[in-house]
């Protein structure tokens, strides 16, 4: 059962924090929720390759990429990773591309925009760590819930 942000916000509102509504949607994906699992890089997607590859199953990647819009740190063949490993959903604080080909696919991305170059590849930057942007501190291990309406984060999973 997909939770709606909306919905959850009726119910939970003092749980949760809203980031700020900067990112656009792409993805078949219109809502998704899962445990956020964190990378830090700058203009470099080899560290968001490898969580792609190795986070859990139903999680939410969620990628500070310091709001660089000069390149893309993620396009189809990387969503294509995602997709196939049953991830819930990609958060970029940065850019995308391939974005025609993204919007195919059953994925739930929310980026800056799209840019059609592509990243540097030089493996720098952090994994599983805390990541503030948006507004929000992401802290591996809580939880996203994603839709059109916006984006919250909480301490823990919620019901309704």
């Amino acid at each position: 059962m997909t939770l709606h942000t909306a919905d959850i916000c009726d119910v939970h509102v003092e749980k949760v924090k809203l980031a700020e509504p900067v990112f656009s949607h792409f993805g078949k994906k219109k809502a998704f929720s899962g445990p956020i699992c964190t990378v830090r890089v700058f203009e470099d997607n080899v560290l968001v390759k490898k969580a792609l590859q190795e986070i859990p199953e139903g999680s939410v990647l969620v990628v500070d990429g310091a709001g660089s819009r000069k390149c893309a740190l993620m396009g189809d063949n990387l969503a294509e990773i995602a997709v196939s490993r049953n991830l819930a959903g990609v958060i970029i604080n940065s850019c995308i591309r391939d974005s025609g080909q993204i919007n195919e696919m059953k994925i739930g991305v929310f980026a800056l925009g799209t840019n059609p170059i592509k990243s540097i590849k030089q493996g720098k930057g952090e994994e599983n760590v805390p990541v503030q942007f948006a507004g929000i501190n992401w802290i591996p291990g809580q939880f996203v819930y994603a839709d059109t309406d916006g984006i919250l984060i909480s301490e823990e999973e919620l019901q309704l």
